[in-house]
């Protein structure tokens, strides 16, 4: 039924996108057409922040520091690597709170929705949550530094508004858990210990993804909230997220929450696509830090992507719930096979698009790390420098606004293509003796038209067209939705059979 759903939802996005000729100039999008659809209730905009295919960008060293992307910050601790080594040095307070005010200005946000990105990833750490709940803090390496992050809370909450006022989604990314979760300096202490295990330390994770989930489940442009960065994966790592999970459904029935592969996509995978609430993988996919990676060239790997399709077995795994959150331009240095620079941003160029190409395919989005650096020219890693390379494209943004044509607000239209469906519907099932409950596919008709509608016509204040991109969970949502106001039966392949 999944795969009927896709087509006629794909089927009706044409039809109803292509029909009439009048571009949305006089802003026929500012009020979404009334169409009535029995029985299930209309999608509201949150509905389509997190349902919507991401063509997303990572919002690096705002809130979390990583001190190759922005150096600034590091001015009062030395050789510090991380965001407790800039707690501990001098100013700390005050090299934050300025960096937070100025690293992401509305210049950064009107650029970000011009090229067509409509969702941000937003890495934080726990300490992060001080602002709204200094015992979030308690028991850990940051609990004498509450002061200096309390800060933190007031501007990532203006952050989500601004990306709102933008039309962008915001996925809040938990990038450092209390004790690290990983060896890397963006875990929070740049200790290079994994103390996320002990009791303590996961109690204080939970709570911390608790005061997240309260505070923004009801924010209708987040789009969800990732449970840990990279964790480096162990035993313990599933049952943790199997009982994080559950804790965190206790605040939010419906909220989307996101899990990290922990560099293992196929058992993760297999693990998001087995249950039955709305969870997404985030898959991270890098080609530039290996000795494999430096035997192949930019094209090579573009053409291992292209020809191996590693995603499309993953995506079927989960369902569809999977996204890249996080991947680059950047190749090792022996993959660029030149000391030429136009040579070598070919390569990078290539390599990116084949990445794009197979994100858009198979994947319900995809992030790109990260949006600007602070210093220096780096087309590999800087979302920016990359544009002006032209090794990103500067639109990628899917279909324009501009480009789709008026949609009449009556009903007629859409009751002329429901009768010709119901036609060939009928006779065809008539012709083998059976008839089965024809309502049901009127019902599955009625709403995949209008929620087709809803996705074109959606008014986020972006330039790009809205696309329906978690299908699979959007076809359970619904298929739900229709059981609980129609009753079960054996024809419920009926409902999604013109859904897609």
């Amino acid at each position: 039924m999944d795969t009927l759903f896709k087509k006629a939802i794909n089927k009706i996005d044409k039809e109803v996108s292509d029909r009439f000729g009048v571009k949305i100039a006089d802003k026929v999008f500012t009020n979404s057409p009334n169409f009535s659809t029995p029985n299930v209730a209309p999608l509201s905009p949150r509905d389509i922040f997190r349902f919507r295919k991401q063509r997303g960008i990572n919002l690096g060293s705002w809130f979390v520091q990583e001190r190759w992307i922005c150096e600034s910050t590091y001015c009062g601790c030395g050789g510090g690597q991380s965001d407790l080594h800039i707690a501990q040095g001098a100013n700390g307070k005050e090299i934050m709170e300025h960096h937070w005010d100025t690293w992401i200005t509305e210049e950064d946000w009107s650029a970000i929705q011009s090229q067509g990105f409509n969702t941000v990833r937003l890495p934080i750490g726990y300490y992060h949550v001080s602002g709204v709940d200094h015992s979030a803090l308690d028991d850990t390496d940051f609990e004498s530094y509450k002061h200096i992050f309390s800060g933190a809370w007031g501007r990532i909450l203006r952050a989500i508004g601004d990306a709102e006022r933008y039309g962008l989604g915001i996925l809040i990314d938990l990038h450092a858990a209390p004790g690290a979760q990983n060896r890397d300096s963006h875990s929070g202490t740049g200790s290079g210990e994994v103390r996320m295990w002990t009791k303590t330390n996961l109690s204080r994770t939970v709570h911390a993804l608790q005061v997240l989930t309260a505070q923004l489940a009801s924010r209708p442009n987040v789009v969800g909230i990732e449970l840990v960065n990279e964790p480096a994966n162990n035993d313990h790592v599933q049952k943790w997220y199997e009982d994080t999970l559950t804790a965190l459904r206790k605040i939010s029935q419906d909220l989307p929450l996101y899990i990290s592969d922990a560099w293992d996509a196929q058992w993760y995978s297999k693990i998001v696509g087995a249950r039955s609430d709305f969870v997404v993988l985030d898959h991270h996919l890098y080609r530039c830090f290996t000795p494999e990676d430096a035997n192949l060239s930019g094209d090579e790997h573009a053409a291992a992507l292209r020809n191996s399709r590693p995603l499309v077995p993953l995506s079927a795994a989960a369902r569809g719930n999977i996204i890249v959150g996080e991947w680059s331009a950047a190749l090792n240095p022996a993959s660029l096979r030149s000391n030429e620079a136009g040579e070598q941003d070919r390569q990078r160029r290539v390599w990116a698009q084949a990445q794009i190409d197979a994100y858009e395919t198979s994947c319900g989005g995809w992030f790109f790390w990260t949006w600007k650096k602070g210093t220096g020219w780096d087309a590999g890693w800087s979302a920016k420098d990359a544009t002006l390379a032209a090794i990103l494209p500067r639109w990628v943004g899917g279909r324009r606004k501009s480009e789709i044509r008026r949609i009449p607000s009556d009903a007629g239209w859409k009751q002329q293509a429901l009768n010709g469906a119901l036609d060939q519907h009928k006779n065809y099932w008539a012709s083998r003796g059976a008839y089965n409950e024809l309502w049901r596919f009127e019902d599955g008709y009625s709403t995949g038209w209008n929620d087709a509608v809803m996705f074109l016509t959606f008014n986020d204040n972006g330039p790009s067209v809205s696309e329906l991109g978690f299908r699979s969970e959007w076809l359970k949502r619904r298929v739900a939705d229709h059981v609980k106001a129609r009753g079960k039966s054996g024809n419920i392949w009926e409902f999604g059979e013109y859904s897609q």
